[in-house]
Parts: C-alpha cells; structure tokens; sequence
C-alpha cells in the first residue's frame, strides 16, 4: 500500500501490511537542503581585490575540511556567499555567484519603502527581492519565524510599485494557504474576500509597522492606521486571493507572495509557478519546520519541493534565513532557538 497518510501506514503495519510513503516527491532531508547561500574563505589580498575589482573567480574561494585542509567549494548559479578573509574572520564581503564568477550585491544600499536589512540573511533576501522580474522572476525564502520574510516581501512590493518610477507591477497578489482555507472556504461566510480575511491577519500586522515607521505614534490612533491601510486595499494596490483560485490564470506584471508555502503540495506550488505571466514576480516564503497540512512533512512540502527543483535555474533565487537572524524580538528569538 502507498500512501502520504502517516495514520493509514501506522493501522498497516499493525496489520502487518507492506506500506509505504510516496518517493517521487520527496526532496533530501532538511539539513542536506539546499539553502541559497554559503560561507567561504578566501585570503586578505583577494577579499581586497574584490573590493577594487568588483569580482572573484570560483578558483578563489574555498573552504576547510574537519583537518583543516582546504577544498574548493561547488557552487551554485545564484548562490549567495558570505566571504571571510581566513586570517581575519571580521573582513568579510557579500557576494552571489553568477554562473561564471563571484559577485558584489547590486542592492546593498537600498532602503525599500524605509526598510534597512539588520543581518546578512536580509541583505541577501533584499538582494533577491530587488531585482527586476526579467532577472529573477522566482524568489525561495525559508527560515523560522520573526526573520522578516514577509515584512520584507511586503516592503520591497510596496517600493516596487509606489516609490518606482518604472512601475513595473500593477499590483500586489497575496495569498496564505491554509488547510482550511483551500479545503473549507465555501463553510466560511461571506463573500471570497470575508472569507479570506481571517487568515490574512499576518499581513495586516506588518502593513501596521510599514506605513507607519514612528514607533512611538504608530498606534496612537487606530482609526487612522486602519484606515491607511484600508486604503491600499481599496486601491487595489494589494489584493487577497484564495489559492483554489489561481489555478488556470495567466498572471501578468504582478507581485506575488505565497506566505506559508510550507502547506503547499508540490501539485499546488508547480500551478503556482507555472501561473507567472511576463513581468510577474513570485515571491515563496514560510518555515518548513512549521508545518500544519497532516499529510506534508518536512520532505514533501511545496516549499521545499519548490526550492530543491529549482535549484540552478538562472531564474531563480534562493535564501535561507537562520535563527540567529530573528528581528522580530528576544522573546521569538529564544523561542526560535530554543524550540
């Protein structure tokens, strides 16, 4: 018997019954994932020559085994690097491999609608986001909770499509799966956007820090900031969506972030992806260690299906946030590492 249900494989094999899970969707196991970024060493006078020159070769990096003896590194299209001069491990530089050579972050100095990155997982990611969909149309962030995965895609849309004078996106889409929401929506009342409401209310805490940074008014007069961002709801700036509802569309010129992708299926996030039209960027986040659908797992999510597919396509990036990167507080953080 094959089957992704864990219950009906324990009742098998206490019937003594051969069963087992589905394989052609399994991804390696969490620690052997690909992460979308690397720590490499290299030595005082090329990490200067990176700065004047504006490039490594693959040749000049490398990393140390368990003896400390030196390898090279198997690098990735895409990948984001950490390098540290191997004699001083404080000079550091960030970098991404191109395909051919290493090179610097084109975003490092930005600061998407007052937003400022505060580790080197962000730098990473808002290099990522950053960039224009003709360049990378797909973009992977997995990590735990609190690193700003979707305050940060939040922030970078709304720059993209208010403070850009390109205006390369009409829109903003977002869509939560939820288990519920994709199965259940027709029990919930109202119309699909009352239905959708419950689930969106992360969102709708990080568009409160967004469009007011003042810490100390933010919430002096809840009727204004509701109203603000009722505002951009009703111009249609960002839109909600159901995820049973994009299938069969060809989306075009929109921003697209699918929190929570963790609780996707690798069915669902194929029809996901394969929905971008031109000029459409999609933007995957969630923690895979958070996972609420009973028959997905940590090696057959969408999210982690998605990244270990795409993995070495030109055309998407890829970041992995750690728990020492938690912005959201002390607390979440010693949560995050503790649990």
């Amino acid at each position: 018997m094959v089957t992704k249900d864990i219950f009906e494989r324990i009742k098998a094999d206490i019937l003594d019954i051969v069963a087992q899970d589905f394989f052609a969707e399994q991804v390696p196991v969490f620690e052997e994932q690909y992460k979308g970024r690397m720590d490499v060493y290299t030595t005082e006078e090329k990490l200067n020559e990176f700065y004047s020159k504006g490039f490594l070769d693959q040749e000049d990096i490398f990393l140390f085994n368990a003896d400390f003896s030196k390898k090279k590194p198997s690098l990735i299209v895409n990948q984001f690097l950490l390098i540290q001069s191997y004699i001083n491990k404080k000079h550091t530089a960030l970098g991404r491999f191109d395909g051919k050579k290493i090179v610097p972050l084109n975003f490092l100095n930005e600061h998407p609608f007052g937003v400022t990155p505060r580790n080197a997982g962000q730098k990473f990611m808002q290099e990522a986001l950053m960039m224009d969909a003709d360049k990378a149309p797909l973009v992977i962030i997995k990590g735990p909770a609190g690193t700003a995965k979707t305050f940060y895609s939040l922030a970078v849309g709304l720059h993209k499509l208010l403070d850009d004078p390109n205006k390369l996106y009409r829109k903003i889409l977002v869509c939560r799966p939820n288990v519920r929401l994709d199965e259940d929506i027709g029990y919930l009342p109202g119309t699909e956007q009352d239905k959708i409401a419950p689930f969106l209310r992360p969102v709708i805490d990080n568009l409160e820090i967004l469009i007011d940074n003042d810490d100390k008014e933010r919430y002096s007069s809840e009727k204004e900031l509701k109203d603000k961002i009722d505002e951009l709801f009703d111009r249609k700036i960002i839109n909600t969506e159901a995820i049973a509802f994009i299938r069969g569309r060809s989306i075009v010129k929109q921003w697209i972030i699918i929190d929570e992708a963790q609780n996707l299926t690798p069915k669902q996030v194929k029809g996901i992806i394969t929905r971008a039209g031109e000029g459409t960027k999609i933007v995957l986040i969630g923690d895979p260690e958070q996972i609420d659908h009973p028959f997905l797992d940590i090696r057959t999510n969408g999210l982690c299906y998605a990244s270990e597919r795409m993995k070495g396509s030109s055309l998407c990036f890829q970041v992995s946030l750690y728990d020492e990167e938690c912005e959201r507080s002390e607390l979440a953080y010693e949560g995050a590492k503790r649990m």
